[in-house]
């Protein structure tokens, strides 16, 4: 019954019938079902299944039987619409007359040829979602694992670990595989939560809080009032270097190209002013950018810039270095002091500032480290050659001991960055989504004088007034969470769905938007 309440959350913002029902009328409306152990039922009126390829067939047929002639496979080389409403298909067998046109390649197709762009975001079909290590071995555990869950039920969070581990491992996966519940990203194995004596361990799905609530409260503390280090080896990283270095990222990005030692926060925007990508821009020497984006963004990202430089003739090199480069983070009101016992450099606040990077040894270890965190506290990125990941996270935890250091998860990431009201890709913001309703305003330069992608556009729906506005709200809840999709109402009648949420400072925060009409109002997330 959990499952059915949270389908339903779901599928509230959809214009579908949905019903909770009891087991009598489970039986009337289906008499012949065995009614044993059966507590309620989920009933859609209007739910059903065509099948594509039967339904063609049978038009086909009727279609003969009253004089129709079928011919295929035919090429259509042009189409011409006529005053009367009628079509001319032209086709290498000659004209053909039709009253109506079905296009079978999709409505959004043509909409994606003529808007250089699809109508909405369509990352969770993008191919390049799976790389290199989505082996054969892996395609054929993972085609049998689906297969065998058709029906399950699925909870939120869900894991599954058929073809897993990959051999895309972190070098820190062999030291921390059995401290804490690993979570699948884009092929890697990344701590979502650890363990601690007398913690419930492993994978427990639940529609309810479970065994990571107590731990993610715990590393979310930790960070707050201490230090913790976090495997961020996942990241999509890019070198981008040559002579038009430069001129590429400013007209990829709306924000400006930083200076070198510099790093900022940019997105690439479509042409009809969506946000394509979020990435983080250093400039590591003159004309020399290392570019840094999500795990399950990266050849998404990747594509998009290499696409412009061939359409732009721009003369760089890219490298994708995210396979070789491991990623530590170091975060909380501790994290100078602990990293300032491995080095000479000085990381004091006047010497190594807020989104400055430099190049520097700790413990004799090369590492590129940027000043700063997700988790919106004082913190570093440092990266680094992979095979120096597990000397680098010994020395980070030595030197930390006074200071009381200690691992986190991802999951304790989420929380601190929700609290900080920092967006993520693929969440709060994405190709559906403009980078002034996100609240992105900051970091888009509409005044540049390079002409970014989607700037013009941009500029068009900031004068035109935005329709909607990202915001927060807190939700009453007791130990059951939004987990992003949820129907929200105001007034008992449906405005929107939401986004993201985790339980930090004892409240329930909840990311929505929200029409300009509706931003005082109190609302209801169910």
């Amino acid at each position: 019954v959990d499952e059915f309440k949270y389908q339903m959350t779901r599928a509230g913002w959809h214009p579908t019938e949905q019903y909770l029902i009891t087991p009598e009328k489970v039986q009337e409306l289906f008499p012949l079902l065995n009614m044993d152990k059966v507590l309620a039922g989920l009933y859609n009126p209007g739910d059903g299944h065509i099948d594509p390829y039967s339904l063609t067939m049978a038009l086909a047929a009727g279609a003969r039987k009253y004089g129709a002639q079928l011919n295929y496979p035919v090429q259509v080389t042009n189409l011409n619409s006529r005053s009367d409403g009628t079509w001319e298909v032209e086709t290498p067998l000659g004209v053909i007359q039709a009253k109506r046109i079905v296009n079978t390649a999709g409505k959004y197709l043509s909409d994606w040829i003529l808007e250089e762009e699809p109508p909405f975001d369509l990352i969770e079909l993008d191919p390049n979602r799976y790389g290199k290590w989505t082996t054969t071995e892996y395609t054929a555990a993972k085609a049998r694992e689906s297969y065998g869950f058709n029906n399950i039920i699925i909870y939120p969070k869900e894991e599954r670990f058929a073809g897993r581990p990959t051999e895309r491992t972190s070098g820190l996966y062999d030291l921390l595989k059995t401290k804490c519940s690993m979570g699948f990203h884009a092929g890697w194995e990344q701590p979502h939560w650890f363990y601690k004596t007398g913690d419930e361990t492993g994978y427990k799905p639940s529609f309810r809080r479970t065994n990571w609530f107590d731990p993610v409260g715990r590393e979310y503390k930790q960070v707050m009032e201490k230090v913790g280090v976090i495997d961020l080896s996942p990241f999509g990283k890019f070198k981008v270097k040559g002579t038009d270095s430069v001129k590429l990222l400013d007209h990829l990005f709306a924000n400006v190209v930083p200076k070198v030692g510099s790093t900022n926060i940019s997105h690439m925007l479509t042409p009809r002013g969506k946000v394509y990508a979020e990435l983080t821009v250093s400039q590591l020497y003159p004309g020399e950018f290392m570019l840094v984006t999500g795990s399950g963004s990266e050849l998404h990202d990747l594509r998009w810039i290499e696409e412009e430089v061939v359409r732009g003739g721009y003369k760089v090199e890219i490298e994708n270095m995210t396979d070789e480069m491991g990623v530590l983070g170091v975060a909380g009101p501790y994290a100078r002091q602990v990293l300032q016992k491995l080095t000479a450099e000085d990381l004091s606040d006047g010497s190594f500032k807020f989104l400055q990077s430099r190049h520097l040894k700790l413990s004799d270890i090369a590492v590129t480290a940027i000043r700063i965190s997700y988790t919106g506290e004082l913190g570093w990125e440092l990266y680094h050659r992979k095979e120096d990941s597990v000397a680098l996270y010994n020395a980070i935890m030595d030197a930390g001991q006074k200071e009381g250091i200690d691992n986190f998860g991802t999951y304790a990431l989420n929380a601190l960055r929700l609290e900080k009201g920092f967006r993520a890709w693929g969440a709060e913001m994405n190709c559906d989504t403009n980078p002034l309703e996100a609240g992105l305003e900051y970091f888009v330069k509409l005044n540049k004088p390079a002409d970014f992608t989607g700037k013009k556009t941009l500029k068009q729906i900031k004068e035109e007034g935005l329709k909607r506005r990202l915001v927060y709200l807190t939700v009453e809840t007791d130990d059951v969470d939004p987990e992003g999709n949820e129907s929200v109402w105001h007034n008992g009648k449906l405005r929107h769905s939401h986004f993201s949420s985790d339980y930090v400072l004892k409240h329930l925060l909840v990311i929505i938007y929200v029409s300009i009409i509706y931003i005082n109002c109190i609302y209801t997330c169910v």
